[in-house]
């Protein structure tokens, strides 16, 4: 496949996003790479593309297909599998999201809650101490439920509440905020 300088900068800047994220960057070009693409592409067609070995080119595609961010396509008269990455920028941002929050978040929570019933039995803890770590578990609990509420809305609702910016942010203004004003 021939890229263009703009599409190589594109795929270039997808990896070191997906790297600074704690993605793989051959992982996050890859996905980038077929994303762009308007047909499927095969692993040596991806290798010869982007200059990656074919062993790493693997690997890539494994650790999509296992995000759900790619599937094999199959074309008439080759055996070889081919690549398509799902087009749904929304869908695209509700994998990832999640993905991250299953291998991240979930089990920060988890720890945090097993640290907030130890403290509770820890003599050495003070309660000052007890306090500021419940004070990150309620922070993160919330943030994840407030996650879970917003992630079963339609995408055309969350793009109206987005699009709304900071007028969101007035209109709550608007009807106070007992937590803002506790602190």
């Amino acid at each position: 496949m021939q890229l263009s300088p703009t599409m190589q900068k594109y795929i270039l800047h997808w990896g070191e996003m997906g790297a600074r994220w704690g993605v793989n960057r051959t992982v996050a070009q890859i996905h980038a790479l077929l994303y762009l693409a308007n047909s499927p592409l095969n692993a040596e067609q991806i290798c010869e593309t982007l200059g990656v070995a074919r062993s790493n080119v693997s690997n890539s595609l494994k650790e999509l297909q296992s995000w759900g961010l790619i599937r094999v396509q199959h074309v008439l008269g080759d055996r070889r599998d081919h690549f398509v990455a799902l087009q749904d920028v929304w869908e695209i941002f509700r994998l990832i999201t999640e993905e991250r929050k299953r291998r991240e978040l979930d089990p920060t929570l988890s720890v945090l809650r097993e640290c907030a019933i130890e403290a509770e039995s820890d003599p050495l803890i003070e309660a000052a101490t007890r306090e500021k770590m419940d004070k990150v578990l309620e922070f993160l609990e919330l943030l994840l439920s407030g996650y879970d509420d917003f992630k079963k809305l339609p995408p055309g609702v969350v793009l109206r509440l987005l699009k709304m910016g900071s007028k969101l942010g007035q209109l709550a203004a608007m009807f106070g905020n007992d937590e803002e004003q506790k602190s």
